[in-house]
């Protein structure tokens, strides 16, 4: 489904992590349509090995895909793509992608953070949100494995598509995270909701300090969107919240961060752009 009439990504390399499924894989399958050849980075996880009763199977199973599958499905198509599976927690992950990047397909110009770390409900208090129940306090491991993928992987990340675009003096480039956090706290995963806000931090520094060079930074906020983790619970909550108006698929979020690559995107930046 075309976006706009100069949606064409022809020569340009997107990398995209977290991209083995949902919203990551649909933006890497969205954008190989678009013409970019597209760096699958992933890492397969247990998503619910510390909290196992809060997470459907479905979602698990999905954590645990291989993102080869997602590369293979785009050179199916005619597209070009190259899958790394890579622990961001690692210290030289992230020099390691971009080389192997351009190793394989030359400078990468778009950068999607869309890596989550641990998925922790983790609360200061004990009580039942969206039906599940909370039983995790704050602790200092998962404010490690959550920030250390969020923000600490998200902000290296960028400092090396600045770094490496400053270097050929490059006038076009796309930085785009994805959040869910908000000045206002996360309650329920309030770990979660406070890594997501120092990402937007980080990216709306991005904007301000990149932007002469031709590059962009933004945040997509996505609705509820559905990548396995929905139960009727959540969905229930979607239908009865006055600031909810859909549940969403991966798709659905990948076209706006498809839009966002664009040029017809090219003054569109230091956004956080809420999907509801």
């Amino acid at each position: 489904m075309p976006l706009l009439h100069d949606g064409d990504l022809s020569g340009r390399t997107a990398l995209i992590t977290g991209a083995n499924h949902g919203i990551g894989r649909a933006t890497a399958r969205l954008l190989a349509d678009m013409g970019a050849s597209v760096v699958v980075s992933y890492l397969r996880t247990t998503a619910a090995q510390h909290f196992p009763q809060q997470y459907p199977e479905t979602y698990q199973e999905n954590r645990r895909l291989d993102g080869l599958e997602v590369a293979r499905s785009i050179e199916a198509t005619g597209g070009s793509a190259l899958a790394i599976e890579a622990d961001l927690l690692a210290d030289d992950a992230v020099p390691m992608l971009f080389d192997e990047a351009e190793k394989r397909f030359g400078v990468v110009d778009i950068l999607v953070n869309n890596a989550t770390g641990q998925c922790a409900n983790d609360s200061f208090a004990d009580k039942t949100r969206h039906g599940k129940q909370i039983d995790a306090r704050v602790t200092g491991n998962i404010i490690d494995k959550t920030f250390g993928v969020d923000v600490k992987a998200g902000a290296l990340l960028i400092t090396e598509f600045a770094r490496r675009s400053a270097q050929r003096e490059a006038r076009w480039g796309r930085i785009i995270g994805l959040t869910s956090g908000g000045p206002m706290g996360f309650p329920g995963e309030v770990t979660y909701g406070a890594a997501k806000v120092a990402l937007e931090n980080y990216t709306m520094s991005a904007a301000l300090e990149l932007g002469d060079c031709g590059i962009t930074a933004n945040m997509v906020y996505p609705p509820v969107t559905d990548t396995g983790w929905l139960t009727e619970d959540v969905r229930q909550f979607v239908t009865q919240s006055p600031d909810h108006f859909h549940v969403a698929e991966p798709i659905d979020v990948a076209r706006v961060i498809g839009f966002l690559c664009t040029d017809a995107a090219s003054m569109i930046t230091g956004n956080v752009i809420r999907m509801r």
